[in-house]
């Protein structure tokens, strides 16, 4: 009676010991992937600028909600460099406030992996790109920041960028060599935005102005400084800084968690 008691008991452990084996691949396998893209430009031109706080602290958090694996690239490498207005005011909101006194996400923010030592598409599921004025200084003519954008793009994974950050897509091509955005509906900082900071100047190109010459259908929030997100099957853009984390609602929703 002994040796079977034994014999039995060493079955059912073994098979529980299957089943936890089998649950924790597939919790694995589930987990999604999202690798935030982050300016590491400390100047624009002779303006000091950086990263805006809010456009990578508010979906930071709605990916990790979401139980999602966050992995922050630069084109540099290394720490990011913050526009300090973003850290002012009504601008310096409770997800930056969060963010800044977090120690997991600082340790990866202030040791952000450099973009082109990212192999991708891997098996990240997103690429998700804040914005912030440094994004109008090392996301143009950047070929890195070009090709991470298309390859993820053209592997059927969702792309999206807010604010500042579609300036990159306006430097990005289809296969075919059209513009990137042509026939999309896309949105990213509005003219009168720009103007109303004053950098109409500063910035390489207006990002309204421009999608539209590619032929994208530019859409905006009707009035300045509200949310806006617009959805074209893998890709999503937001507007301004409002717009971070409806786009990351929208990243998760997409993912169908």
């Amino acid at each position: 009676r002994v040796l079977l008691y034994c014999i039995l008991f060493k079955k059912t452990r073994q098979k529980y010991c299957n089943n936890s084996k089998k649950i924790e691949n597939q919790a694995f396998k589930m987990t999604k992937k999202i690798l935030l893209v982050v300016t590491s430009a400390p100047f624009l031109k002779d303006m000091a600028t950086g990263l805006w706080m809010e456009e990578l602290a508010a979906p930071y958090y709605v990916f990790k909600a979401a139980g999602y694996e966050i992995t922050i690239a630069t084109p540099a490498g290394g720490p990011i460099p913050i526009d300090a207005n973003s850290l002012r005011g009504d601008f310096f909101t409770e997800s930056a406030k969060k963010f800044l006194s977090d120690a997991d996400a600082m340790d990866m923010f202030c040791h952000s992996k450099k973009l082109e030592d990212v192999v991708l598409p891997g098996d990240f599921d997103s690429l998700y790109m804040p914005g912030g004025h440094g994004c109008c200084t090392d996301c143009v003519n950047n070929p890195v920041v070009k090709k991470s954008i298309e390859t993820m793009y053209n592997a059927g994974k969702i792309v999206t960028s807010v604010c500042h950050g579609p300036i990159a897509l306006a430097e990005c091509t289809k296969p075919d060599g059209t513009p990137f955005v042509q026939g999309l509906t896309v949105t990213g900082f509005s003219d009168a935005e720009e103007a109303a900071v004053q950098h109409t100047d500063k910035v390489p190109f207006l990002i309204e102005s421009r999608f539209k010459e590619q032929g994208a259908k530019y859409e905006k929030a009707e009035q300045d400084w509200a949310p806006k997100v617009c959805v074209d099957g893998k890709l999503v853009t937001g507007q301004n800084p409002a717009s971070s984390e409806p786009a990351a609602k929208k990243v998760v929703e997409l993912l169908g968690s």
